[in-house]
């Protein structure tokens, strides 16, 4: 039986890559601005000709206190106007309340119950172990969401300390990082520049746990999503940001709060034209070689570098940069 030859059927083995999402997640959650963002998502993926961006809607925040029911009501009517038989289909997610708030059961049996089949992810707050993500989980069920993915938000040191479980779950796809939270958990130990552009990559807790996260997730085969950054009217410090998200601490996502984030994330996270152009010759003359070691430049390369290139080659995909000839037809 003839094994397919596409770099995503042959080069296994490794955790990391196991899952692929795109490299920003935008969260909105007031009525126009949910809307402005669903229809800018549709512009950049025409644009792109790739979904670029995640879309999630926030219950947790968007909803006023004591409107919780109809804020779901709201969200769950949003994704049932979406057009799904587009030629980029939508992807969309909803931030529901914490496992222990009063509204989550209704969040959930609204939301999932109305539109589960058509959300990319579930993303609950606030998590703090297991137990928490097997509630969410078993929820998810009752409303007929079986097979939706999980995305969790880790917010306190306890779940830092229990990252590697949560991330080892296997309904979880995802782990965000709650800096806000995170830093006001300590009492007043991380000082409020930790929340800030350059205390959130300096103060050593916040580093540690950053870099927990980070390191269960590629553990476990999962996407570690980047906290927010506030200070978005300053684009080019905000790239700085998420470059160094990306390279220095291994995150492969990164949350977006303004839609004058987005580019900045996309272009932090994106490779490099010299990357893919690199990464598109060394696949294509190991797909030629049939997967086979090759020489390249006077390298050796196997399926031990291919994976590294050909993962470099989906992040150019999902960051919509364009492709080379020789690797565009394996997407």
């Amino acid at each position: 039986m003839q094994v397919s030859k596409h770099p995503r059927a042959v080069l296994l083995g490794a955790q990391a890559g196991a899952v692929a999402l795109p490299v920003c997640d935008h969260y909105s959650g007031v009525e126009a601005r949910m809307r402005k963002s669903l229809q800018l998502q549709a512009e950049f993926s025409e644009r792109f000709g790739a979904c670029v961006f995640d879309v999630t809607l926030d219950c947790e925040d968007g909803a006023a206190v004591g409107a919780e029911a109809e804020h779901a009501q709201l969200v769950t009517e949003l994704v049932q106007g979406l057009d799904f038989a587009r030629a980029i289909a939508p992807r969309v997610g909803v931030r529901v309340h914490a496992v222990d708030h009063p509204a989550f059961e209704a969040d959930v049996a609204q939301i999932v119950g109305a539109v589960g089949h058509r959300l990319s992810h579930l993303m609950v707050p606030k998590v703090e172990s297991v137990a928490d993500v097997e509630r969410a989980v078993a929820s998810m069920g009752f409303a007929g969401g079986s097979e939706l993915p999980l995305h969790v938000l880790i917010e306190s040191p306890a779940a830092v300390h229990r990252a590697f479980e949560i991330a080892a779950h296997p309904r979880v796809q995802s782990l965000s990082f709650g800096l806000m939270d995170f830093v006001s958990a300590h009492g007043g130990a991380i000082p409020s520049d930790g929340m800030g552009l350059a205390g959130q990559f300096s103060h050593p807790l916040v580093l540690r746990a950053k870099l927990e996260i980070a390191s269960a997730c590629h553990a476990h085969g999962k996407v570690p999503s980047h906290c927010v950054v506030t200070e978005f009217k300053d684009q080019a410090a905000m790239k700085q940001a998420a470059q160094r998200a990306a390279r220095e601490l291994g995150y492969t996502r990164m949350w977006s709060i303004h839609p004058d984030q987005i580019e900045p994330i996309l272009e932090a996270f994106a490779p490099t034209a010299q990357e893919v152009e690199k990464s598109a010759r060394i696949i294509a003359a190991a797909h030629a070689a049939d997967w086979a070691p090759i020489a390249l430049d006077g390298q050796l390369h196997d399926r031990a570098s291919y994976r590294y290139f050909w993962q470099t080659l989906e992040r150019a995909h999902q960051t919509g940069c364009p492709m080379p000839p020789a690797a565009g037809v394996f997407f």
